[in-house]
């Protein structure tokens, strides 16, 4: 398994690995898939999962939107025929954090796991994720800022800005963790359910991070690479950006009560 660092300590937990033949997996995770325009990176991204993870993994959720293109959807419906576990559902509310959030309400498992369709998120460290949430933690999230060499076609002015907002923002949250904008992370689903979701766009991603962490959760982080997807197009423009500084600096400030869905408040 991968080294994980921690921002506070971990509980321990009984660990062991579940064989789908002989026993149920001690996680049922539930993973989410928003999909636009692609397509052989899905597949494959799916194919990894469920070849590495089956006997953990209880659900794949493929959320699509109306900017969903046909050949996306082609696939996603063959992976449907194809794999019991894997559903399609369509988005109601708009964009990534939309998707994301929707997905939340439709997930079964104990646990929920966000990542891309596009191979930006390296479907080889969801072993790693899991195996980390095994160890008792509420979130374990993937960093690309730990070993060396873990961004493959990465912009250089990109690079360098989204490292002086990581640790700007770490230092304000007072933790450790090196990555809080990777949407790359698996949730026990109770701590998802109970957070009061505001971001529909791309600074979703930060939210997910933050808001558990205000509410004390317990987070590792894992080791994972970075590479430019081949395929499709980027839909996270830079202005969109701008966003995660106000959903940064707002939730810092608020009480934690306010950070709470009404209905757990």
């Amino acid at each position: 398994m991968a080294n994980i660092t921690a921002s506070r300590p971990v509980l321990e937990e009984e660990q062991g690995h579940c064989q789908a033949s002989s026993k149920a997996s001690a996680l049922t995770v539930s993973v989410i898939l928003p999909v636009i325009d692609e397509t052989t990176s899905l597949r494959k991204t799916v194919d990894i999962i469920l070849a590495e993870n089956a006997a953990d993994v209880s659900e794949i959720l493929i959320i699509t939107c109306k900017k969903t293109t046909e050949a996306a959807l082609a696939v996603c419906d063959e992976l449907v025929r194809e794999n019991p576990c894997v559903q399609a559902r369509t988005q109601t509310r708009p964009f990534l954090g939309g998707a994301m959030r929707d997905a939340f309400e439709f997930a079964s498992g104990s646990h929920v796991l966000m990542m891309a369709s596009d191979l930006e998120t390296d479907p080889a460290t969801v072993k790693d994720l899991i195996e980390a949430a095994r160890q008792g933690c509420d979130i374990a999230t993937a960093t690309r800022w730990v070993q060396k060499d873990s961004f493959h076609g990465y912009n250089p002015l990109k690079h360098a800005m989204n490292l002086v907002f990581q640790k700007t923002f770490a230092l304000l949250y007072g933790v450790s963790l090196s990555d809080l904008t990777y949407g790359f992370r698996i949730f026990k689903t109770e701590l998802v359910k109970k957070i009061e979701w505001e971001e529909l766009r791309h600074a979703f991603l930060l939210e997910t991070l933050l808001k558990p962490l205000r509410l004390g959760a317990r987070v590792v982080e894992v080791p994972t690479v970075w590479r430019k997807r081949e395929e499709g197009i980027s839909h996270n423009q830079l202005i969109q950006h701008f966003a995660y500084f106000r959903i940064g600096f707002k939730t810092r400030f608020r009480g934690k009560q306010e950070l709470l869905a009404r209905c757990t408040s």
